[in-house]
């Protein structure tokens, strides 16, 4: 027998951490890092007689998640008791959602240009444009991926191993408010499974709900695979893994890469066959760069979830609902979309303009107020961005405004000074924190345009240079710049550079 051909399906759980104040369920401090066990209550630690409570902040921003990544929001729900053992589960049990999550149906659409070239519609691995399970392609331009759920729940202790020998657990991380985002199987490779887990975070990050910080574990993804093979005709489906923690977009992308070359091989050599009861629990070893076997189990019958009795159900007002829709806002991709239409930008200036919401409206703001959209961006991709990188700072710590940006474009835009002069000027605005026009002002550096004073300034040079004169008639075509030169040291850098060559070329010609 041959394998014809096969095709991976992943669907993902993407767990993030969100920026409340305090704990889901306690008023402890929500905060990364800090000496082990010294952020933590009664509560958190899941002490006898401790009642949890809601945190309003925690409903809120699960809320805003959810409208960010288009669903509907319930307007009533409850927490669950997920039971299962392990050290760094205090109470063991954890609160969660089942059944009635807070946030359901939403999506997210993929643009193509966002995919390797091979991955997009017509390239050698594309599989997006009919496949099981219902997504579809959006315009021609997009791949949406169906988010089945978003519930609450609390995020668990960390277990520390130490020296290879000892193992700890730091509890500060115990009740830290989370909320899970489950994906329907929609996803067709490794690279679409890690470009979609950071579209997410983008949006999540640009809606302020999280950090979104992988490093410090602020979301970790768990990628559900399994393959579809095709093999004389007949076609199987292998069992489905569940890569556990993968806290990179690269760990996404290479584990699910091993994982579906692993779940191939295994198929060839002992055929076993999805039970839709059944997963196994896979870790992703980095250092060795393959998938380890950490458990099986069947579905939910291991997690004995029951209604949390210490936390009636609620209900969602329509107030909440409205004011996290307003908190979200105009979302990354379609704001890209608008300044692309509005403001005649390329797709590298849109993309590099909306990396952060902060920046986006900063830029809106100064093009507003600025003659021409084009050249506000150019300064702020060249000039501001550059600093900015070099001092690794954000939009915020700059001393300038939306304000300089816009006046100093302007005065690039009318020609009033050279863009030597400009990159001078917006040094001395950044240290200074002075407008453009003031700095223009008080350098004396506005440029000269009045046409009669260049022809006067053209005039001298050419009267006080006959032997670059000469030259030029005798065919030293680089006479030219030499002159343009004098012209412009006579100026002291003023004379406007087009007004000034195109006159200089023309008294030339007449000779």
């Amino acid at each position: 027998m041959s394998i014809d051909k096969y095709e991976i399906t992943i669907g993902c759980e993407i767990h993030t951490q969100l920026l409340t104040k305090t704990k889901a369920f306690c008023a402890c401090e929500n905060r990364y890092g800090g000496m082990p066990d010294t952020r933590v209550c009664p509560v958190c630690l899941g002490l006898p007689g401790a009642m949890p409570r809601v945190s309003k902040g925690y409903v809120e921003l699960g809320a805003v998640a959810g409208l960010a990544l288009n669903c509907d929001i319930a307007s009533y729900t409850k927490f669950d008791r997920k039971h299962y053992f392990y050290p760094d589960l205090a109470k063991g049990y954890q609160i969660t959602q089942y059944d009635i999550p807070l946030c359901s149906d939403g999506f997210v659409d993929l643009p193509f240009s966002h995919y390797p070239e091979d991955e997009r519609p017509g390239g050698a691995k594309c599989r997006a444009t009919n496949f099981a399970g219902g997504g579809c392609i959006i315009d021609g331009k997009y791949r949406r991926i169906r988010i089945e759920r978003i519930h609450l729940e609390e995020d668990v202790g960390k277990s520390l191993h130490l020296e290879g020998r000892h193992s700890y657990i730091d509890y500060n991380r115990c009740g830290t408010p989370l909320i899970e985002i489950v994906t329907k199987p929609d996803l067709t490779s490794p690279d679409e499974a890690a470009l979609f887990m950071q579209t997410v975070q983008e949006i999540l990050r640009y809606v302020k709900v999280t950090k979104g910080n992988l490093e410090e574990g602020n979301m970790r993804c768990d990628a559900n695979i399994n393959l579809t093979v095709w093999e004389d005709g007949t076609e199987w489906h292998t069992p489905i893994s569940e890569i556990k923690n993968l806290n990179s977009f690269r760990a996404v992308k290479d584990a699910c890469t091993y994982e579906a070359a692993r779940q191939l091989k295994e198929f060839q050599e002992d055929r076993q066959e999805f039970n839709p009861g059944f997963k196994v629990t896979m870790g992703w070893d980095e250092a060795k760069g393959q998938t380890v076997v950490q458990r099986t189990k069947n579905s939910f019958v291991d997690y004995r979830f029951v209604v949390e009795p210490d936390i009636k159900p609620f209900t969602v007002s329509a107030e909440l609902v409205e004011a996290a829709s307003e908190r979200v806002g105009e979302l990354p991709e379609a704001k890209r979309t608008r300044f692309k239409s509005e403001f005649g930008l390329s797709d590298f200036d849109v993309e590099t303009l909306t990396s952060t919401r902060e920046l986006s409206i900063w830029f809106e703001e100064a093009a507003a107020a600025a003659k021409s959209a084009k050249r506000v961006a150019n300064l702020i991709l060249s000039e501001l961005l550059a600093v900015l990188n070099e001092k690794n700072q954000v939009i915020g710590d700059v001393a300038v405004s939306p304000r300089h940006i816009a006046e100093l474009a302007d005065a690039l835009e009318d020609g009033k000074i050279t863009s030597k002069q400009g990159k001078e000027i917006f040094a001395e605005m950044l240290a200074s924190g002075s407008m453009p026009s003031y700095i223009i002002k008080e350098r004396g550096l506005e440029q000269v345009s009045d046409a009669g004073e260049i022809e006067r300034l053209v005039a001298q040079v050419l009267a006080e240079n006959p032997k670059a004169v000469a030259d030029f008639k005798n065919g030293k075509t680089n006479a030219v710049g030499w002159l343009m030169g004098q012209v412009m040291k006579l100026s002291h850098g003023r004379a406007n550079p087009a007004q000034a060559t195109a006159l200089l070329n023309e008294k030339l010609a007449h000779l």
